[in-house]
């Protein structure tokens, strides 16, 4: 048991070491990221050492069950791919462009008018799609306009943090955790609508008055970059993200997995694209270009820190942190250290450990979905308070470094604490509310 907790810890530790001091190095014309061959030693030791047995794991892997994480997997890129694909057709951007577009004399109701875009279009995608999306039109929209870039990109990364909570497909913590617990996506809606709404006003309201000073200067030059649309096939990817959705709301009414719906609309999307290509008989990235943005480094750290955390339940360990999280109101217990954890080893290993710790026999019905929506909110919460809390705030500080836009780590965690806790702890209380 010792042995295990060991590696574990160990392994976390230099995971997040990795993310803080070398996120990624450079082979050739690649850039690899370290953090996932770390989680990958850690579970290499797990099993060399014997430290549980692979036909235990090889059971978990090929398991019908939601908490299966090659079904998780095969959710979170096909949704993500629907996403990417709009994204590259250039869809968010002429959305973005359209409310932008208009000449603002105030930079607070330009301010109100991106967050407000950035927290819409989060809901139906995701919150790293929109961190790569918006990102680098911030930055050079403020060059533009001669104006701080930094209370923009604070405003889109944190309600890009906040407003994936309210629908499961926004973040794929949410989808882990919820499929983890079988929770319905309507069922999922209704918990988590008041936090989502409670963290986004307090939140806003925080960032205004951090930015205040800022956010009073005059609006230089500004205008929006005209594109060119492909038409036919941004309608069929728009069609596509809405049935997806649609159909994903009602799955457990039809008896059908999510991921099975995510998959059949991802392979309709690529057939249908390669037919327009075909049919054209001209050249178009937009899907070649789609695959290669997906997150591929996830596959092996998800599976990695799938194999850590079957180790921790196998030894009986989260079996014991299961019990001291029960001693208090699970809602605070769980959201609260789930938030805390999510910046020690990443939110996504946070949540294959919370989803096995919560899986005790130690809590009720009422305190284990309590539980799974509160370290949800500490999943998506997490990334406030510092870059190692989530990808996308890793993701965040690499793009914002190409366009030499300087904060530091120190800075980061400044902005970070003062909107992160009160915003963590409002959202927990909605959700106790909803809860009773």
């Amino acid at each position: 048991m010792i042995f295990t907790l060991v590696i574990a810890i160990l392994t976390g530790i230099f995971v997040c070491l990795a993310v803080i001091f070398k996120p990624s190095i450079r082979i050739g014309k690649f850039t690899i990221g370290t953090y996932w061959m770390v989680s990958l030693i850690g579970a290499i030791l797990i099993l060399s050492f014997q430290l549980i047995p692979i036909e235990y794991v090889g059971n978990k892997f090929i398991d019908s069950s939601p908490v299966n994480p090659l079904k998780i997997l095969l959710l979170f890129f096909s949704m993500t791919f629907l996403s990417i694909f709009l994204d590259e057709l250039g869809f968010f951007q002429y959305l973005a462009n359209k409310l932008l577009e208009r000449q603002y004399k105030s930079q607070i109701g330009l301010f109100l008018m991106l967050y407000l875009v950035v927290s819409i279009l989060t809901i139906f995608t995701s919150n790293d799609i929109i961190i790569l999306t918006f990102t680098p039109f911030i930055c050079c929209f403020a060059k533009r306009a001669n104006i701080n870039p930094l209370p923009y990109l604070f405003g889109e990364f944190f309600a890009a943090n906040t407003w994936s909570m309210v629908l499961l497909i926004g973040n794929p913590t949410n989808i882990y955790l919820a499929t983890t617990a079988g929770i319905p996506f309507f069922e999922y809606i209704l918990h988590m609508i008041v936090p989502t709404v409670l963290a986004g006003v307090v939140s806003l309201g925080i960032l205004i008055l951090i930015f205040r000073k800022s956010l009073k200067q005059e609006i230089g030059y500004s205008e929006t970059s005209a594109l060119v649309l492909n038409k036919p096939l941004l309608i069929v990817g728009v069609i596509h993200l809405v049935a997806c959705i649609i159909l994903l709301s009602i799955s457990s009414y039809i008896g059908l997995e999510m991921c099975y719906i995510t998959l059949g609309f991802a392979a309709s999307l690529i057939l249908i694209s390669i037919g327009f290509l075909i049919f054209s008989k001209r050249k178009q990235k937009y899907l070649v270009q789609s695959l290669k943005r997906l997150p591929y480094e996830l596959i092996p750290f998800l599976l990695t820190m799938f194999v850590l955390v079957l180790a921790l339940e196998y030894a009986g360990i989260t079996e014991q942190i299961a019990t001291i999280l029960n001693k208090g109101n699970t809602i605070f217990t769980v959201g609260i250290s789930s938030f805390f954890v999510s910046n020690l080893i990443n939110n996504i290993p946070m949540s294959v450990l919370y989803g096995s710790i919560l899986q005790s026999s130690c809590f009720t019905t009422s305190s284990y979905l309590g539980g799974v929506y509160a370290a949800i909110i500490g999943s998506n919460l997490g990334a406030y308070f510092t870059p190692v809390g989530a990808l996308a705030g890793l993701m965040w500080i690499s793009i914002l470094k190409i366009y030499d836009v300087k904060i530091s780590f120190k800075d980061f965690i400044k902005y970070g604490a003062i909107t992160a806790i009160p915003t963590l702890l409002i959202s927990l209380l909605g959700l106790w509310i909803c809860m009773l």
